[in-house]
């Protein structure tokens, strides 16, 4: 599927620590990139990370337009297969579309996760505009990409400047089916929504709080970060936030 490298910044990355693993997603036309200063401050927690690079994705558009949803889940399957092998409890966060792939994993695998932090997830597009590309036999074969929503002056997020309109289907049928599974997810949740948002509505913060099955829901709103709250100024307090909840659940 890759026909092209990997840009500079945008690879997989993992770390070896303790037998508590963290799993770390990026979302859809993004990269590691953003997901790496989380990753490397729960290491240097002790934590055993790994940052998957999803299936298309940091290398270049027209990879990811000849990727699917299926494979995007194959590339985090891969990574929990890994962490595994080396753990013996795991957590998972995710922003964005890597959020929607936290849920989706938490519900498929509820025997894998020790608890989940959602970041900015979304299990409802409410995007007319690209509900009426997914099926469009005469859409055009790239929009302008949607990366870098960064209130934090002079930060941008490593992801494709265009958009491969074949994915827009996928996109939906994995935020459909994530949304449908909901109910299913058992483990501790975590969920953590920017306040202002130009990707993803913050009502999806709700929408998952009110239908997953999880015993124990934890909300919290992150007041200075736009969409890519990985990279902006609620950077320190997803990682304290995150750091906290792991350590109410391992010690």
């Amino acid at each position: 599927m890759t026909k092209h490298a990997v840009i500079a910044g945008a690879e997989a990355f993992a770390f070896n620590g303790s037998d508590v693993g963290i799993l770390v997603c990026h979302g859809f036309t993004g990269s590691p990139f953003s997901m790496r200063p989380l990753g490397e401050a729960y290491h240097r927690s002790g934590y055993t990370i790994a940052g998957p690079r999803l299936a298309g994705h940091g290398t270049s558009p027209e990879d990811m337009a000849a990727s699917r949803a299926q494979d995007w889940i194959g590339s985090v399957e891969a990574a929990l297969d890994d962490l595994r092998a080396r753990c013996k409890t795991i957590f998972m966060t995710g922003l964005s579309m890597g959020g929607t792939l936290t849920l989706y994993m938490a519900a498929r695998h509820p025997e894998a996760f020790a608890g989940i932090i959602p970041i900015n997830a979304v299990v409802r597009l409410d995007s007319p505009d690209m509900a009426a590309l997914a099926f469009d036999k005469g859409a055009p074969t790239m929009v302008p990409g949607i990366g870098s929503d960064i209130k934090k002056p002079g930060v941008d997020e490593l992801a494709y400047p265009a958009i491969p309109v074949a994915c827009f289907a996928e996109l939906h049928a994995l935020v459909s089916v994530t949304h449908a599974l909901l109910p299913r997810i058992v483990a501790p949740t975590l969920i953590l929504t920017s306040r202002e948002d130009h990707v993803v509505p913050p009502l999806n913060a709700g929408l998952i709080a009110g239908a997953i099955g999880s015993a124990r829901i934890e909300q919290l709103s992150l007041p200075d970060s736009y969409h890519v709250a990985t990279l902006d100024n609620d950077q320190d307090r997803i990682i304290a936030e995150t750091l906290r909840f792991v350590r109410s659940i391992v010690g």
